[in-house]
């Protein structure tokens, strides 16, 4: 296995890294300082600076890089594309930066591996130019979402239309002042086989019979001004033509689009983990208690070594299942997947919950961007599927993996 890094992701890391540096990081307060607060998502608004940061990063290349599609992106593996998302993780505000932020890279992946040419002109090319913003609509407040075979909401066809009808909620960035466009998964064939039931459809947000009933918090916090939303689907209607590759196939274009998505998400919180632990140990070296830096106090030298080796274990299993995708294909990977699913979502909480007790009270505070971080780790834990789906993954793959190889006597 080769993870080194290639000339082109060597020189755009380097670039990506004088960038966050110079102009993401500092603008991080700015950010904050111009978002509009509160449960009304009508009056959200996209803070200035981030137009501004997005111009800039777009006139210095560093745009679309997630995308391996070298007519609409950078044209990297998904090993050549690890070392630029875990940096773009040192900042919650960086990945829309650079338009690699979810969920709208993987619905651009979607429409470009997936979609029509028109779906493309239509939605894709307004994404990959920072114009509009997205969300994608699958996880429902009736059910258990963790089993999405237990999806209620329905598609429908009815002649050259399709029927929308549900309830849909956590459906991320929908709160967006900038989001025109929904990708929506819903029942098309209850008599199909349980994983061709489904179709993905391209919903206008505008669309009659779309309401965004409420804004959901995270961790007492609206997530503004993306934020993530409860949505209500009444009799939409909307053109055959916006199924996406056909009807049935939704949860074949959920397979393809999650395997890169979670190699992003899981490098960017190796990102996240990486910003903690160089906070927690400049702390640790500055604040004195009893007339000794914390560093030298209760434990803490072993915590951080502790702490740096579950990030290196992290982040090589990570590089291993871009690897394997990238040679290999999604089958391949999909015992990889689920294992860093649970490895580094974890792994990244444990190390910022170490770097917010080090701060003491200042860590739950957004003087630092702790607190934040941390929500995002923990969000990690359930965003692409509970930690207890991807166990049972790892565990029925290797069961068979074993099985086949013969069982050691």
């Amino acid at each position: 296995m080769d993870f080194s890094h290639s000339a082109r992701s060597r020189e755009l890391l380097d670039r990506l890294d004088r960038f966050m540096r110079e102009a993401v990081i500092p603008a991080e307060p700015v950010y904050a300082s111009q978002l509009v607060g509160g449960a009304d998502h009508t009056r959200w608004r996209q803070p200035s600076i981030m137009e501004t940061l997005k111009e800039q990063a777009r006139a210095e290349g560093l745009w679309n890089l997630f995308l391996p599609d070298g007519e609409h992106g950078a044209g990297l593996s998904n090993v050549e594309y690890a070392p630029l998302a875990e940096r773009m993780g040192h900042s919650f505000i960086a990945p829309e930066v650079f338009n690699c932020n979810a969920p709208d890279s993987g619905n651009m992946e979607v429409l470009a591996k997936y979609g029509t040419p028109a779906q493309q002109a239509q939605w894709l090319k307004p994404l990959l130019d920072g114009a509009i913003r997205s969300a994608f609509c699958m996880t429902e407040p009736e059910i258990a979402s963790s089993d999405a075979t237990n999806m209620r909401a329905t598609a429908t066809l009815e002649g050259d239309t399709v029927v929308l009808d549900g309830h849909k909620w956590w459906s991320t960035g929908i709160g967006h002042p900038h989001c025109r466009v929904l990708i929506f998964m819903g029942l098309t064939d209850l008599d199909a086989p349980p994983h061709a039931r489904h179709s993905m459809v391209l919903c206008p947000l505008d669309a009659p019979g779309v309401t965004v009933e409420r804004m959901l918090t995270v961790f007492h916090d609206y997530d503004e001004p993306g934020g993530h939303g409860q949505v209500h689907f009444d009799r939409v209607r909307v053109p055959a033509s916006n199924i996406l590759l056909g009807p049935g196939r939704g949860f074949e274009i959920a397979q393809g689009r999650l395997g890169p998505g979670r190699v992003h998400h899981c490098m960017r919180a190796i990102g996240a983990a990486e910003r903690a632990l160089a906070l927690l140990c400049r702390r640790a070296r500055e604040r004195v208690a009893f007339g000794r830096p914390l560093a030298e106090l209760g434990g803490n030298g072993e915590r951080i070594a502790e702490l740096r080796m579950a990030i290196e274990q992290a982040r090589l299993l990570t590089l291993k299942a871009a690897w394997t995708l990238d040679t290999a294909g999604p089958k391949a990977t999909l015992s990889l997947v689920s294992q860093i699913k649970v490895v580094v979502p974890n792994m990244a909480q444990r190390v910022i919950d170490a770097a917010i007790q080090i701060h003491g009270g200042a860590g739950l505070s957004d003087d630092f961007p702790l607190a934040a971080l941390y929500a995002y780790a923990r969000v990690l834990r359930l965003a692409d599927g509970p930690d207890e789906v991807h166990r049972a993954v790892v565990a029925k793959l290797e069961l068979k993996a074993q099985q086949q190889n013969g069982d050691a006597r």
